[in-house]
């Protein structure tokens, strides 16, 4: 693999460790092809590279693509990261720190559980992207512990849910 095919792909592990939310497919081009580092479809190679070798997460909510440094994202950067130079570090830092308010609120997952008026316990769950609601569930749990761990596991798991449930319902 050439060396600049390489640096590619430390600028997207490096702008998702710098990142505080996902970053969708948009923002990480947005950067790179603003600064002329390579062209759209060698990024989306070392997008799609990335995301085989698991060092990046991909999540697809409502036809965005939104990704996540994974462990092994983290770990590869801290062996690579050196690779990259400070002013592309510095860039990516600034462009981040320029754009970071519109990469927070974008997706929000919130879960809360309630008594119900027939005396057991209501989780809400719900997906809201930009404001908009994607997803609003109410589900009966058993008792006060299911309750509290259907809202714990909601974050990790309202992806796939939402899948699920827009895969049987099309």
């Amino acid at each position: 693999m050439e060396t600049s095919f390489t640096v590619y792909k430390l600028i997207v592990l490096y702008m998702l460790q710098n990142s505080k939310d996902p970053l969708t497919n948009s923002q990480l081009s947005e950067f790179i092809l603003d600064h002329e580092y390579t062209n759209y479809f060698h990024l989306q190679q070392a997008i799609s590279e990335l995301v085989e070798a698991e060092l990046v997460e991909k999540q697809t909510i409502s036809n965005a693509s939104y990704y996540r440094l994974t462990e092994d994202g983290k770990n590869t950067l801290s062996y690579f990261g050196n690779q990259l130079s400070d002013d592309i570090q510095k860039e990516v830092r600034e462009y981040l720190k320029e754009k970071g308010c519109e990469t927070r609120d974008r997706i929000l997952m919130p879960a809360d559980y309630y008594i119900s008026r027939h005396g057991g316990y209501m989780v809400r769950c719900q997906l809201i992207e930009r404001n908009v609601s994607l997803i609003d569930l109410n589900i009966s749990a058993p008792n006060l512990e299911a309750a509290q761990s259907m809202c714990r596991q909601w974050p990790s798991k309202c992806q796939s849910i939402y899948d699920k449930i827009m895969e049987e319902l099309l």
